[in-house]
Formats: structure tokens, C-alpha cells, sequence
């Protein structure tokens, strides 16, 4: 099984470095570090290490290494929460002596020496509170770190527990980790606080999306409405539940303009995007993906295929 080849890895090295992707959000922070806590727990004897650029909103879960490139030659590398090897966070990931995957996107790209892909899991913190179960007897240990990182993670990738991804193992695993003496009011301040900046942009969507007769929204937010309002596009992916409770929206898409090309956020209620975002060097679950787009012209062709996919949903639901 994935699970104990995983953990005997980990009893096997001295040295682990855990990725996560590029752009994270805190599953990816969640997953990483909290697995990261798991194993010094367990091991106080191991050098762990996180990969990948720092995001400063994220920056109360975890900070991220600075790590040399001698140290993964006999390292283990496990990467957390990547469908696709080319949005793994540090390039070097390929440069250990084992590398895993751990993940619950669809299998995009198949890497890695052991791979556990659970695509029924939440979120990927779900499943390193499975790894955590399944290594009690091999000698695996939880602390609050560790339960405070994991619960932020499958809050974050749960909608707070809104999404059709919660199941009953989601929400006892949840239960498991509240046992833990962190603060939940702190943290979900901290995942949840919006910037004034950032609450005038949402106005601005407000006042701005589209909303077509399929069932399908846009909202166009390009360099100069981002400098409007001094908005970073990584900030953007605060507001891109902001469409969900409005009604009549099956779908909607977020595209954002960043350096060199458009970031497309797609959200649903309903009919499955992950194929849209395919078609457009991206992917990611049934119902929330990511994309990315050459130019305004590509967006305009991605409204057209969520369009079609929102009139096969209520054709299917007729």
C-alpha cells in the first residue's frame, strides 16, 4: 500500500525536503508543513526541509527553507498537493534520491518513485491526517503544530466545510484534529481577514461581473484595474468565491491578467469545469480548476466552453 511504502521512506532517510506547487493556497501550505511537523515529531533526529518561494499571506502557517543544492542528493523529496510536475514549487524537486507524490487532484502526470493520489480525499492535509493514522504503530506523532497546519489546509480546500468534497471521513478527521490545543478563532482570522484594498476590488466585482443566460459568469480584472485598486493578482484569489451565492450562477470565471499571460480561476456549482481548464494548459477538480490564457482573445473562447458545458448541465438536469 502507498501509505506504508511512504512511511517507511521516511523511517529510511535522514534528510527530507517536501514541495508543494507554485501559487499556493493553504492546503498546499497545510500539507507541506504539516507533514514537515509530522515527521520532527516523530523523527527529532531528521533534517526536514520545505521547498518552494515564500507567499506572505501565508506566512503565519509556515516560512520556507533555504536549501543548497548538495543537500537532496541523498535526500527523500516528497511533493504534496501537484497534479503536474511543471507547477511543482523549486525545480530541484527532481534531484533527490526518491521522490514521492502525494495528492487528490485528478493524475494529471504520473512522477515519482511511490505515487498515492486520492482524488475521493478533501484535500491533500486530509490525507497526511490519514498518512498520520496509518504510522501511529511505525511511530508517527501529532502535535498542535502540526493539527493547526493540517486543519487550515482542509478548511481552506473544503470552503470551510461548504464544498461537495466534505464527506463524513473529512469532517471526522476535522473532529481528530480540534482536540489539539490551537487556537481556531486565530487561525480562521488569519485565513479569512480582508484587506481594504482587497474589499474595494470586491466591490468592483460586484458592480462588474457578467451574468449570462447558460448559467455562466465572467469577471475581467486586467493590470490597470489591479493597479486601480493596488492589488496584486495573487490577492485575487481571495475573491473567487465571491460569484458562488449569487444566484443563477451555475459557473463562473475569474481571468486575471498577470506579467505574461491571464490567470483563469473556474468555479461551480454544478457542471464540470476541469475539462475547460485542460484545454487551456491547466486543470484541477471537477468543480474548481485553474487555467491560463495567452491573451484577452483565449479568455473569450473559455467563456464560450463554459458556456456549452453550463448548457449540458441544465440539459441534464431538464
Amino acid at each position: 500500500m502507498s501509505t506504508q511504502a511512504i512511511i517507511q521512506s521516511i523511517k529510511s532517510h535522514s534528510t527530507i525536503i517536501i514541495h508543494r506547487h507554485v501559487r499556493p493556497d493553504p492546503d498546499a501550505y497545510g500539507s507541506q508543513a504539516g507533514l514537515a511537523e509530522i515527521i520532527r515529531a516523530s523523527f527529532p533526529e531528521k533534517q526536514v526541509y520545505l521547498a518552494g518561494e515564500g507567499e506572505a499571506s501565508l506566512a503565519f502557517l509556515a516560512e520556507m527553507d533555504d536549501i543548497a543544492d548538495d543537500t537532496f542528493q541523498e535526500a527523500l523529496v516528497i511533493v504534496c498537493d501537484t497534479a503536474n510536475q511543471a507547477r511543482i514549487d523549486d525545480q530541484r524537486f527532481g534531484s533527490g534520491k526518491q521522490l514521492v507524490k502525494i495528492d487528490h487532484h485528478p493524475d494529471v502526470d504520473q512522477y515519482g518513485d511511490i505515487q498515492w493520489v486520492d482524488t475521493t480525499s478533501s484535500s491533500t492535509s486530509e490525507m497526511i491526517y490519514h498518512l498520520y493514522k496509518e504510522g501511529i504503530e511505525a511511530g508517527l506523532k501529532m502535535n498542535e503544530r502540526s493539527a493547526r497546519l493540517l486543519y487550515a489546509g482542509i478548511v481552506g480546500d473544503t470552503g470551510r466545510f461548504l464544498f461537495p468534497s466534505t464527506t463524513n471521513r473529512t469532517l471526522s478527521y476535522a473532529a481528530d484534529l480540534v482536540h489539539y490545543d490551537f487556537d481556531r478563532s486565530s487561525l480562521f482570522n488569519e485565513m479569512y481577514k480582508t484587506p481594504v484594498h482587497v474589499a474595494r476590488l470586491k466591490g468592483y466585482v460586484l458592480e462588474n461581473f457578467t451574468l449570462h443566460p447558460a448559467g455562466y459568469s465572467t469577471i475581467r480584472l486586467d493590470k490597470d484595474t489591479l493597479e486601480r485598486f493596488g492589488v496584486t493578482a495573487t490577492e485575487t484569489s481571495q475573491l473567487v468565491g465571491l460569484l458562488g451565492d449569487i444566484e443563477g450562477i451555475l459557473a463562473w470565471a475569474f481571468f486575471v491578467e498577470e506579467e505574461d499571460n491571464i490567470r483563469v480561476r473556474l468555479r461551480s456549482k454544478g457542471p464540470v469545469i476541469n475539462g475547460v481548464a485542460a484545454a487551456h494548459n491547466g486543470g484541477g477538480h471537477p468543480m474548481a480548476s485553474g487555467a491560463s490564457a495567452s491573451n484577452w482573445a483565449e479568455t473569450e473562447d473559455i467563456a464560450g466552453e463554459l458556456e456549452e458545458v453550463c448548457k449540458a448541465y441544465q440539459n441534464e438536469q431538464a
